[in-house]
């Protein structure tokens, strides 16, 4: 009985290896009929776009750009853009710096609620926004208005690092 049975398995592993065969010739065929269809194709040249000549700006002279006036005393000066409020000036008195927007609009609705005009900036360069409680055209004013805030809050130490901002355009 043993004997059968070695007899039977050997039997059905000779017959499981000799029906399969290899199917590496069918991937062979087919690899090499592709690459016949490749050949026999006409190769195209890639297209290519149309390129319109580059012309020159034509260019000004004797039109000097102003140059903005130079910020006074020690007034920071940075590039910013308005977020919310109006009537931004060359000089403003920042009294809240915040990296999250939300903080900024909270801080100006509390000015707001005060009496303030404020505005909220937003400096790129620096990725922060600025809350501006006052805004002026020359630089005095400016100063003038800051000392007032700063002793208006004298009891709120946050207010206390008001400085002074010149706006580059």
């Amino acid at each position: 009985m043993k004997k059968l049975f070695v007899l039977g398995l050997g039997i059905c592993v000779a017959f499981a290896f000799a029906s399969c065969k290899s199917s590496e010739s069918a991937y062979k065929k087919a690899y090499e009929k592709a690459k016949q269809q490749e050949v026999a194709q006409p190769q195209t040249a890639p297209a290519t776009a149309e390129v319109a000549p580059v012309v020159a700006a034509p260019v000004q002279t004797n039109t000097p750009s102003p140059a903005p006036a130079p910020a006074q005393g020690n007034a920071r000066q940075e590039r910013v853009s308005v977020v919310s409020g109006d009537g931004l000036q060359d000089y403003s008195v920042v009294c809240g710096s915040f990296g999250v927007k939300t903080n900024a609009e909270n801080l100006k609705k509390f000015l707001d609620g005060e009496g303030y005009n404020s505005i909220v900036v937003f400096n790129a360069d620096n990725n922060m926004y600025r809350v501006i409680v006052s805004s002026f055209t020359d630089y005095a004013a400016a100063q003038q208005a800051r000392d007032a805030f700063k002793a208006k809050y004298s009891n709120r130490a946050d207010f206390q690092n008001a400085w002074l901002l010149y706006r580059l355009n």
